[in-house]
């Protein structure tokens, strides 16, 4: 079900991926994608400490990452989250695959614990966004957690955090760190409700309730235009808002046959949007209405003849249809992550709950309309 980018690797395609297993130790997969040969390479790393959950990487060092795992004590099955560094051959991306054979599985080197003991079971771990690598948000039942990463991430302080108030067993499913606003709000996703906070006094900005009929699965904020958020649930739904104004959606997809676990935004070219889900099948679609050119590149005045000038004009004005550009079926299975790699803006992967990674390209003419 876990499945990153390497956030910090802008160079080489790569993507980790842990496992989910009762009866072996559990383990992260890192997956170079040599671009040029069409090969995946893959290096093991043990996870000894129980089945992945969630995963991130830092955006600031190849080798550290996070994850939520399962943990069983005293007949009572907990989910934690801890720190890790990878072993520093494997930090970046560019090497070789090792000769299987001769290969020995290397371990993930703890650095710290987030702990969790008086908050809950983690739901995931979100670095700041633009930051340093010394900033982890946690979120664990009902709880907000803000963790300070100290001596080289060895150490986690808990420096600030939120608690849900209201009725029942309330329980965060995700959530997202915005890029904008200097980093300073996280949306979350807890049964049919977004909420957005603001990480500095942690309290509520924006709440959305019955953003979906259904559980809301996953969040990704828009990267070039601050106040958009996407969601997704067990509606079968992908819709998407404007936080300053949370009543309505501005634009509902309904493409997919059952839950949709995944939504996420192309990081260059935020007019792309990725979906995953337990149809099997990925989606990727075309939101050229929402996004930040949505009247396709503006024509210079003075390139134009005055009778092109009057065409142009008209051409202009008529904003690009949105458009369901590809649907991938290469999953026979609930298909739980999509991910865009981070150093190639046309390439993203998606995992399937049997075990299969699929690695695709953004089709090339689509490519080339939007960059011509």
């Amino acid at each position: 079900r876990a499945l990153t980018p390497q956030t910090a690797e802008t160079d080489a395609i790569r993507f980790l991926v842990g496992t989910q297993s009762l009866r072996y130790d559990n383990q992260i997969h890192i997956i170079d994608f040599d671009d040029e040969n069409n090969i995946i390479n893959k290096n093991v790393l043990l996870h000894q400490v129980g089945e992945i959950w969630h995963i991130s990487t830092s955006p600031a060092d190849k080798g550290v990452l996070a994850t939520c795992y399962n943990k069983t004590s005293d007949t009572k099955v907990m989910t934690c989250a801890a720190v890790w560094r990878m072993p520093k051959e494997l930090e970046s991306g560019s090497h070789e695959s090792p000769d299987d054979s001769s290969s020995n599985t290397q371990t993930l080197e703890l650095l710290c614990h987030l702990d969790n003991t008086a908050h809950g079971n983690m739901a995931c771990v979100m670095w700041e966004p633009m930051g340093d690598g010394k900033k982890i948000i946690s979120l664990a039942d009902n709880n907000i957690l803000l963790w300070d990463l100290q001596e080289s991430s060895a150490k986690a302080v808990l420096s600030s955090s939120a608690a849900l108030e209201g009725k029942g067993q309330l329980k965060f499913t995700s959530g997202r760190w915005s890029p904008h606003h200097n980093c300073t709000q996280i949306a979350t996703a807890n049964d049919t409700t977004v909420r957005g906070w603001d990480t500095r006094s942690m309290r509520q900005i924006y709440c959305i309730e019955n953003a979906h009929g259904q559980l809301v699965r996953d969040l990704d904020f828009n990267p070039n235009k601050q106040y958009y958020l996407a969601s997704c649930g067990d509606d079968c739904k992908v819709k998407f808002w404007d936080t300053r104004n949370v009543t309505e959606p501005v634009k509902t997809l309904e493409e997919h046959s059952h839950w949709v676990w995944n939504v996420r935004y192309n990081h260059s070219h935020d007019q792309l949007i990725l979906t995953g889900s337990s149809d099997s099948r990925v989606i990727l679609s075309n939101m050229v209405s929402i996004s930040s050119e949505p009247f396709g590149h503006m024509v210079d005045d003075d390139e134009l003849s005055d009778q092109e000038d009057q065409h142009q004009e008209e051409k202009i004005k008529e904003p690009l249809q949105d458009s369901v550009i590809a649907t991938y079926e290469e999953h026979e299975d609930s298909v739980y992550a999509v991910e865009w790699s981070s150093a190639d803006p046309w390439l993203f992967a998606s995992l399937s709950y049997d075990g299969r990674l699929v690695i695709n390209r953004v089709p090339r003419a689509l490519k080339y309309h939007i960059l011509l």
